[in-house]
């Protein structure tokens, strides 16, 4: 994310990205704790797995076309 953003915005960039990271880091122990208890076991692993390849291919997706400013 960094390296496609110039560097004034860098500290807001990252703080967009930082928020919903620590709060979906609080949030996924009790979610993976009730699954764990209610459900298939393996449950938590498999969501987290398909939540993780969405967003990596969605991500590909929005930022396949823009080159770093080095590779410019």
């Amino acid at each position: 994310m960094m390296a496609v953003v110039t560097e004034v915005e860098q500290a807001a960039a990252a703080s967009f990205t930082s928020v919903p990271r620590s709060l979906a880091a609080a949030a996924s122990p009790a979610l993976a704790g009730a699954l764990f208890a209610a459900s298939f076991r393996a449950w938590p692993l498999l969501i987290c797995g398909a939540l993780k390849i969405a967003y990596d291919l969605l991500l590909l997706m929005q930022f396949r076309h823009l080159k770093p400013p080095e590779e410019r």
